[in-house]
Parts: structure tokens; C-alpha cells; sequence
């Protein structure tokens, strides 16, 4: 679409540093964990066709090139100047990134600098409790469940000083069906306890999952939720958006906005959301990537119902530059084919066509996060601001 303002990506993930085998490469194509099938390739989905679409020319190579020639090109021009053609090519001004990966990953300064941007910060909780509990693990650390439950409260409010926002992944540690509920404080010490007992591992307590929620609420910073579609650590039915809506009742006059991640296939669900409750916005990323050429049919259907002002862009781009372009090109290409229809039909203005398309891309996140530039037009920022 054209005359977007410089896109806001409100979720994303750090880039690899290193140059990727074609093994590894192709493995995040997918949310897949496990090797394709014998014969197959993920280079044959929608997204392995839409980065041979988007990105050769952006390496000097003809569009649909075979992956083999492409990654000859990617290994002959080396990853720092790979991620630094691809990345300021996505017409991308603000990066909020998630930091909570694993990896030799760039972090938001380092992933916005390539791209000629700025970077924000999105503090994931689960992974901050899992280092916070470091210094607490055992019997002896489980004695102490109450200074624990204390140290993580203040990591909370600390980090809320810089950063834009907080995400879960309860969906994946426990689904989203959480009493919503704030848990009393003999609760969570006796869930501290037995958590430190058992040497902290991977962080699945319900009592101490809703805890976190309660604690990122109180800071007042957007809190970001995966629902929907993800790696096989999910269980699907499982992160369905409207089995929140307790929580999302629970939170509707604490000041603090919640936004649904990703959403596909609930994404209808997630815009009855938004729809109804003020503080809830629903997002595109992940499922555009995904959908490829059908990406206007599901943004679509999120426009059904959504309020124009109350849907955000992100590419949820993971390890791979790649991954920037053909999120940000599939978003621009699916808006540009929805709002334009909807012109060509007289169902719009070409105006408001504007106007909604600049919320959607980048002013709706500038106001919901406090970005500089925000407001509810979102037509008149710049890259960098």
C-alpha cells in the first residue's frame, strides 16, 4: 500500500549473528521443531515462496531464484551485511523486540541500527522469574519463597522503567484458561516453594503464571499475550483469545492495555475482543508470514470485526532478516488489496483508506506504547522519531 508511514514492528525477535547452514536456515521457515518429512522441504510453504519472492533482489539475484542460489549469495555477502541490506529494506521505523530468546541473537539496538531504525524493548516474564529464581533454586532456596516472591516484584518494576511492555507465554506453559484471578500472597510463596524445591525449571506453575500477569499489570505497560498458532510446545485449542475473557474483564479498569499476538486461526475471536473491551487490541504478525498469498483473506476477516484503531502490525520475525521482509512486504501488499477493494467498491473513501491504513502500520502502537510520534492518525511519522 502506498503512503504508509514508516512501520511500527510492536513484536519481533533478535536476528542471528551467525551465517545459518541451509539446514538451519530452512528451520525457521516454520514452527515446526522437528526435521520436514523425508522428501519434503520447508522451503516448500508459504513462507519459504514468499522469502524467494521478496528477498533475492534485495541480494542482487531474480526474484523465485532456487534456495540453493540464494544461499550461496547470503554466504558469499556474510550475515552483517546480509541482515543490513535485507533488514533496511522493510520500510520498518521502530522495532519493539522481544528479548526473552535464547541465542546469539541481536538485541533491539543492534536489530534496529541494520535496519536504519530505532529499538524498544518487550521484557518477557517467564523469563524473567526463570533468572530470577536462579539465585533461589532448592531446598535452601525454597526456605526462602517469600524473599523470592519479593525480588521478583521489584525485577518486575524495575525493567518496567525501560521497557516498552511486558509478554507472556502462558499459552504454552499452561494454555490461557487462568483463573483470572490475582493469586493471594500465601499462595504464591507456597508455589514459589515448591517451584525453588524442584530446582526452578521451566516456569509452568499456573499460581505463579497468573502471578506474573498481576505484576506486569500493576506497572501499567502494555502486555503482550500469545494466542494462536506457534511451535509444537503449544497446544492450540489452548490459546484460544476468548478463553481470556475473564482475565480481560478482571483487567478492564486498571489502566493497562492487553494486545492478542498473532491470534490465527482465532483471529475472529481476538477482534470480538478488541471490539467489546477498550484495552484489548489484536495484532496480524505471524499470521500474515504464514498465510503468504492468502494474507489478504485473513486480514480481512480481522476487519470484520476489529475497530480500525484497535489492530497492530508486527512480523514476529525470529533469527532470519528474511523474516522482516516478508512480513512487513505481506502486510503492505494484503492492506493495499483489502482497503484498496474496499475504495474501488465505494464502500470507503480513499481518505479513510489512508487514514486507517497509517493506524494499522504505525500509529495505533506509537499511542498504545508511548512512542514518540503516536497519535491516532499515524500519519506523520518518520523513521527514526
Amino acid at each position: 500500500m502506498e503512503g504508509l508511514p514508516p512501520l511500527v514492528d510492536h513484536h519481533c525477535h533478535g536476528v542471528i549473528r551467525y551465517a545459518p547452514d541451509p539446514g538451519t536456515f530452512a528451520a525457521f521457515l516454520t514452527e515446526a521443531d522437528r526435521p520436514p518429512a523425508a522428501g519434503t522441504t520447508f522451503f516448500d510453504t508459504q513462507t519459504g515462496f514468499a522469502v524467494r519472492r521478496w528477498c533475492p533482489p534485495l541480494l542482487g539475484l531474480p526474484a523465485h531464484c532456487p534456495p540453493e542460489e540464494y544461499l550461496a549469495r547470503r554466504r558469499a555477502l556474510g550475515p552483517d551485511e546480509t541482515r543490513r541490506r535485507l533488514l533496511s529494506a522493510t520500510g520498518i521505523g521502530a522495532y519493539l523486540v522481544d528479548t526473552g530468546l535464547p541465542g546469539d541473537l541481536t538485541g533491539p539496538a543492534e536489530t534496529a541500527a541494520a535496519g536504519g531504525a530505532t529499538g524498544h524493548e518487550v521484557v518477557r516474564l517467564e523469563t524473567l522469574a526463570e533468572r530470577t529464581a536462579a539465585g533461589y533454586r532448592g531446598s535452601a532456596g525454597a526456605a526462602r519463597a517469600g524473599e523470592f516472591a519479593d525480588t521478583l516484584a521489584g525485577a518486575v518494576r524495575t525493567v518496567a522503567a525501560t521497557a516498552v511492555a511486558f509478554k507472556s507465554v502462558a499459552a504454552y506453559r499452561h494454555g490461557l484458561a487462568l483463573d483470572p484471578r490475582p493469586p493471594g500472597p500465601d499462595e504464591v510463596r507456597t508455589a514459589a516453594r515448591a517451584w525453588l524445591a524442584a530446582g526452578a525449571p521451566r516456569l509452568t506453575d499456573p499460581v505463579l503464571l497468573r502471578h506474573l500477569l498481576w505484576l506486569a499489570v500493576a506497572t501499567g505497560r502494555p502486555l503482550q499475550l500469545h494466542t494462536g498458532f506457534g511451535d509444537p510446545d503449544l497446544r492450540l485449542d489452548h490459546a484460544d483469545p476468548a478463553l481470556l475473557t475473564d482475565l480481560v474483564r478482571a483487567t478492564a479498569d486498571t489502566g493497562t492495555d492487553l494486545v492478542l499476538l498473532h491470534c490465527y486461526p482465532y483471529h475472529r475471536q481476538a477482534a470480538y475482543l478488541a471490539g467489546v473491551f477498550p484495552h484489548v487490541y489484536a495484532d496480524v504478525g505471524l499470521s500474515l508470514t504464514h498465510t503468504g498469498p492468502r494474507a489478504a483473506a485473513v486480514l480481512a476477516e480481522f476487519l470484520e470485526l476489529a475497530p480500525f484503531g484497535k489492530l497492530l502490525f508486527s512480523t514476529d520475525a525470529y533469527g532470519l532478516p528474511e523474516l522482516y521482509v516478508v512480513g512487513s512486504a505481506l502486510f503492505r501488499v494484503a492492506l493495499g488489496e483489502v482497503l484498496g477493494g474496499w475504495v474501488a467498491s465505494g464502500a470507503w473513501s480513499a481518505a479513510d483508506a489512508r487514514r486507517v491504513g497509517a493506524m494499522i502500520a504505525a500509529g495505533s502502537a506509537r499511542r498504545v506504547y508511548g512512542l514518540a510520534g503516536g497519535g491516532d492518525g499515524g500519519g506523520g511519522e518518520g523513521a527514526g522519531t
